[in-house]
């Protein structure tokens, strides 16, 4: 059918985005080893820019594409409108290419994560407005019955619209001539805008599990439902651990730090009891989707520990600004977000195509390079951070450019890892784009 080829190109493209980011990873990653390495051409400013810029549109469209899929898959709904569907995937890929070249030609003109010029931020919005008007057309009708995931993904929809926007008042004066409050709301939006998206991935974790064990207690269970006012909770709240350092009310440090303590947990316990009670067939029939999810269910675990530690205001002293930071962001991003839709990538492509038993072990190799490649990268941030923080608070006379040469050996040991990760990915990501090109023609994608 015509109008299901739109979530499949939303998925490809989410492919190639993560493929991309993680190219300018690594190529961020080796300047750290060779400072001038293309410097000259795409210097550190604009790689990480452009790392994050891929990344982030690897969730947003690989999660945007699965619930198109389930959605027009779904035949007890009618679904609104193709044409909004199509007009939303143009409208995002013209506007990341746009993005794109705006910081190769070096014009950074927003704020941190988000720093494309201000103007980008209108067919943005409208791309989640017809993503909003799509949705609640098509689910409106079954509001009084929907299960949790639906609640997870129109929340997070309202939400990306909302926060993004947040993210944006710096370009009001009342905002931009105060630097503190500037500050605070860049944080606030920022943390909040993960948190949004976070709604999409986790939804669609709930969606898989319960179509993998054809067992919609998952999403209906009370435990699911506490588990989304929480996760809405820390989306609205939990932001206020990243400003610690902003002198802002004493109340939002405490509260966000009793917010911080509860991420994750819910979620891992909702995973682990669909694992303890998942039949060896469906296990076996969605072999690739299951192993993708317990995976993401032992990062959200790893996780956890990592992020109640740096919620603690004490440690977060020590620790903010560091690569512990970044592993705790890359356990979730890698770690638990790309994992989750990788189950749910692979839980539509086996079946809408059905996998090959050449293309299942070649999946589950890339799986077993990807993960052991990913802990050791994991625990090596860990360590360049434990180090920085010493050097930065354990009175060391040594300078920073000393300092950084004691790093060398580890960021080494970093690219490989990273170059381990993207040889992992890539085995996987390769494997689907060749699925998806071999069944393109298919009548279901005619």
């Amino acid at each position: 059918m015509e109008n299901n080829k739109y979530p499949f190109y939303f998925i490809i493209t989410a492919l190639i985005s993560l493929f991309l980011g993680m190219s300018f990873g690594l190529l961020g990653g080796l300047q750290y080893i060779f400072p001038d390495f293309i410097k000259e051409k795409l210097p550190f400013n604009a790689i990480r820019p452009l790392h994050t810029l891929f990344v982030v549109s690897w969730i947003l469209l690989a999660a945007i594409g699965g619930i198109y899929y389930y959605l027009k898959s779904n035949l007890n709904l009618k679904f609104y409108s193709n044409t909004l569907v199509k007009a939303h995937f143009w409208l995002f890929i013209l506007t990341g290419i746009g993005i794109a070249f705006s910081y190769v030609s070096k014009n950074f003109a927003g704020k941190e994560y988000l720093e494309f010029p201000s103007y980008f931020y209108f067919p943005i919005v409208l791309g989640w407005i017809l993503f909003g008007i799509n949705y609640f057309k098509s689910m409106f009708s079954s509001f009084k019955t929907w299960p949790v995931y639906y609640y997870m993904w129109s929340t997070g929809i309202v939400l990306m619209i909302f926060h993004f926007t947040e993210a944006h008042l710096w370009l009001l004066p009342y905002f931009r001539d105060n630097f503190i409050q500037n500050v605070a709301i860049q944080w606030k939006a920022g943390g909040s805008y993960v948190g949004s998206w976070n709604m999409l991935v986790y939804g669609t974790a709930l969606f898989v599990m319960e179509k993998i064990s054809d067992e919609s207690r998952y999403a209906t269970s009370k435990k699911a439902f506490f588990f989304y006012f929480l996760g809405l909770t820390n989306l609205m709240f939990g932001w206020a651990h990243h400003i610690y350092m902003v002198p802002t009310a004493p109340w939002i440090r405490y509260f966000a730090y009793i917010i911080s303590m509860t991420e994750w947990i819910i979620l891992f316990s909702i995973i682990y009891d669909w694992r303890k009670n998942l039949l060896q067939e469906k296990k076996m029939r969605f072999s690739i989707a299951y192993k993708f999810m317990i995976l993401a269910d032992l990062w959200v675990f790893l996780n956890i520990i990592v992020a109640l530690l740096i919620s603690i205001p004490a440690i977060n002293l020590f620790t903010h600004g560091t690569h512990i930071t970044v592993a705790h962001s890359m356990g979730t991003t890698i770690g638990i977000n790309t994992l989750i839709l990788f189950s749910s990538i692979t839980y539509i492509f086996n079946t809408a195509f059905t996998f090959s038993e050449r293309t299942i072990q070649k999946l589950k190799k890339g799986i077993q390079i990807f993960h052991i490649s990913f802990f050791l990268f994991w625990t090596t941030l860990l360590i360049m951070g434990m180090k920085k923080s010493f050097w930065l608070f354990g009175n060391s006379s040594e300078t920073f450019s000393k300092f950084q040469e004691s790093q060398h050996g580890w960021h080494i040991a970093f690219v490989l890892f990273g170059l381990g990760i993207i040889t992992g990915l890539g085995i996987i990501m390769l494997q689907l784009i060749k699925t998806f090109q071999q069944n393109k023609f298919k009548k279901h994608l005619k």
